[in-house]
């Protein structure tokens, strides 16, 4: 398999097939999100656009990054998340990375969002299509987050062959500049970061599924989607 790492400037053409890798922390966050009983995962294009979609489907639910905001009812925190009863709701998802990466490839053939928590699903989901050429959207850092190149390389890996150790990577994000950010961001105490965040966001193949992004009329929906086995 071919693969090619692009930061979100760098995305010229529309690729057959996409991973969006975001690890620290949107789409994390949309696994633990999943896990915890959510139906669908609708991906915003900007906190306004999350809110309108809120206001107009009851029951729905609005997440975003950074600090609180008026109508938002989620943190973008897999720590936080956990206190949620998400049993077959809708989270309206807008963040500064993950959620624009995907939307700017949501015309691909095929669209995955991964990181850590859904690395060797998503390798198994590939290598289950016979993807022959992917494009891996690095999202933070304009395609320079090393938490992100780690996820990417190690899921190309991973569709190769499933004997590979996830421990150097997981080294490699855990000394990026981000995580040590948000490790930062939670000794302040600052909302919207739990201390349990970035442990959570570097465990390798935590969960069974996958996750697809496809669009729904004029949305751009993702959901769980079981690895084959093997």
């Amino acid at each position: 398999m071919r693969s090619h790492l692009l930061g979100i400037p760098e995305l010229t053409r529309t690729p057959a097939v996409a991973v969006v890798v975001d690890v620290l922390r949107a789409f994390t966050v949309a696994a633990w999100a999943f896990a915890g009983g959510a139906e669908r995962i609708v991906l915003a294009s900007s906190e306004d656009e999350a809110l309108e979609l809120k206001a107009r489907h009851r029951g729905w639910l609005a997440l975003k990054d950074g600090p609180p905001a008026p109508g938002f009812d989620v943190f973008n925190s897999p720590a936080m998340l956990a206190t949620h009863d998400l049993s077959g709701r809708t989270i309206v998802q807008k963040t500064t990375a993950g959620t624009v990466g995907a939307l700017a490839v949501a015309d691909a053939g095929l669209v995955l969002c991964a990181s850590f928590v859904v690395a060797g699903a998503t390798a198994r989901c590939l290598r289950e299509r016979g993807a022959q050429e992917v494009t891996f959207v690095v999202t933070g850092e304009e395609g320079r987050a090393e938490e992100d190149r780690a996820c990417a390389e190690y899921i190309g890996r991973r569709v190769e062959s499933d004997e590979v150790d996830a421990a150097p990577y997981l080294r490699r994000a855990r000394d990026s500049r981000w995580a040590a950010a948000l490790a930062e961001d939670a000794r302040k105490g600052y909302p919207g970061v739990h201390p349990d965040d970035v442990g959570l966001c570097l465990e390798a193949d935590r969960f069974p599924f996958a996750m697809i992004a496809a669009r729904e009329g004029a949305l751009l929906v993702l959901r769980p989607a079981p690895a084959p086995a093997g």
